[in-house]
């Protein structure tokens, strides 16, 4: 289903018909090319970038995502931290570009790339302990963007994966769509593609009443797992479908839960990260079904009795545009275990 993100041609759209938070932009600037320099108020920092970059590294999946969605492999110099395959539809592009690292890359690294800007989804990644601070990309005259996702109306200043101080929709998602069109100068190909994951939604939620059933969504780590709060991706999936998360209760983005509480809460659909990645325990699904039917605390669940499981990547468990895979997939599994019209 991700197939339809991927649009046709590379190089610029020359639109200016970008309705996203990104600033103003005249014609021809010092960059030399229409509609730049291009100013965005991102995450606190203001960013300017005088000309549609042509070596851009993608720090993060969710961003390299949205890059190859736009047509812009040939622009890309480099992409790293990897928990999934790319998404179907967009595998040749990707092909094209050098992965630096599965996980983060070194700064030293990224900076052999040459690039000319610098993306990521996630604070974590360009911040202290990530690849580098944004401040030492700009020293050196390299413009970085961070997601909105991870920083409109969320709380990063605390452990572990950051708090919701409001709760997250796809339009901060279609806002990042947009500000990385108008970075480019591929704003027609922006439209068209939030476009069509708007209509995406509204084709996986028609005529769907999930009210009463309650989801909750595992990321990864059998020994604390890492179960969603209330207002992050997650909370999106659960607020299109009209359904309940079993954790609505806590704002905290990724909160790590003892089985004993997971256990009390018994929801009656699983939703479960199936990742690639190799970091924490129980990544992949098959792991953590394994671990759902053996353990005592968890086997007498009524979705693990009842195999009530529905898989997803963890980019559609991320606040990316693969989010709307998420609500596809969860819509579907609502409907064929029979917890929705």
């Amino acid at each position: 289903m991700a197939g339809a993100l991927l649009l046709a041609g590379c190089g610029s759209s020359g639109s200016s018909g970008s309705s996203g938070s990104a600033g103003s932009s005249g014609s021809a600037g010092k960059g030399g090319a229409a509609g730049h320099p291009v100013r965005l108020d991102n995450c606190g920092q203001e960013v300017e970038v005088d000309s549609p970059p042509r070596r851009a590294v993608s720090l993060n999946q969710g961003t390299t995502e949205i890059m190859l969605s736009l047509g812009l492999a040939d622009r890309m110099a480099g992409t790293a931290t990897w928990t999934d395959p790319v998404a179907k539809g967009l595998e040749k592009a990707n092909a094209k570009v050098k992965r630096l690292a599965d996980n983060a890359p070194s700064f030293e690294t990224v900076l052999d790339t040459e690039p000319d800007f610098v993306a990521a989804s996630f604070a974590s990644t360009l911040g202290k302990g990530g690849v580098a601070p944004r401040e030492q990309f700009e020293k050196l005259g390299v413009p970085t963007y961070l997601s909105p996702s991870d920083c409109v109306g969320k709380d990063n200043s605390g452990d572990g994966d950051g708090v919701r101080t409001e709760p997250l929709t796809m339009d901060t998602v279609y806002g990042e769509v947009r500000d990385l069109a108008k970075v480019f100068g591929v704003q027609e190909r922006g439209e068209k593609l939030v476009t069509e994951l708007k209509g995406r939604v509204d084709k996986a939620t028609v005529g769907l009443d999930a009210r009463g059933v309650t989801l909750m969504y595992w990321f990864a780590n059998s020994q604390s797992p890492y179960l969603a709060g209330c207002c992050g991706a997650p909370g999106i999936v659960t607020n299109e479908l009209g359904a309940k998360n079993a954790f609505d209760d806590t704002k905290e983005e990724w909160p790590q839960v003892n089985w004993e509480t997971v256990a009390d809460r018994d929801p009656d659909l699983l939703v479960i990260g199936d990742l690639t990645r190799k970091q924490q325990t129980a990544e992949t699904a098959a792991k953590k079904i394994e671990f759902l039917e053996s353990n005592p605390v968890t086997k007498n669940m009524t979705a693990v009795r009842k195999k009530r499981y529905v898989l997803l990547s963890g980019q559609a468990m991320n606040p990316t545009v693969r989010t709307v895979e998420g609500i596809e997939k969860v819509a579907a599994a609502l409907r064929s275990h029979g917890l929705a019209g």
